[in-house]
């Protein structure tokens, strides 16, 4: 489904076409997301909301993760963490994810946030909890 998206197949989540990022690769475990950031994502001092960030962050993780998962399973972020290391006010930004650790239950991933000069600009991690039968029906 998500190569599909990447395709152009299939319509981007509402939450990307809302801030405007898009999927730019995935394979088990990786994912990659790119946003154009302009005035338009800016906080009230003239820089990139740090929500923006958050959300990039949150989808290319939850994307990695979501690659590893088995028929049936589905998953939920049980907590998210972002560091801001340098302003932005335009940039095409990448944000690289990987699954550090993925057992039965609980699983780690990172996420590292460039810019188009390789400028680190923010790190995530987040905790996810994998969910099976009833808890993953709907999800």
């Amino acid at each position: 489904m998500m190569r599909r998206t990447i395709a152009g197949e299939l319509p981007p989540p509402p939450i990307a076409s809302l801030i405007g990022f898009r999927m730019t690769a995935i394979e088990p475990g990786r994912s990659r997301f790119e946003l154009d950031a302009d005035a338009r994502h800016h906080n009230p001092m003239g820089t990139l909301h740090g929500g923006v960030l958050c959300d990039i962050a949150d989808i290319a993780m939850g994307s990695a993760y979501a690659s590893t998962l088995e028929e049936g399973e589905s998953f939920t972020t049980l907590e998210l963490k972002i560091n801001f290391l340098r302003p932005v006010r335009a940039a095409r930004l990448t944000a690289d994810a990987t699954v550090v650790q993925r057992g039965r239950t609980v699983g780690m991933t990172e996420c590292v946030i460039s810019d188009a000069d390789g400028r680190l600009i923010a790190k995530a991690t987040s905790t996810c909890l994998t969910l099976r039968g009833d808890q993953a029906r709907g999800r």
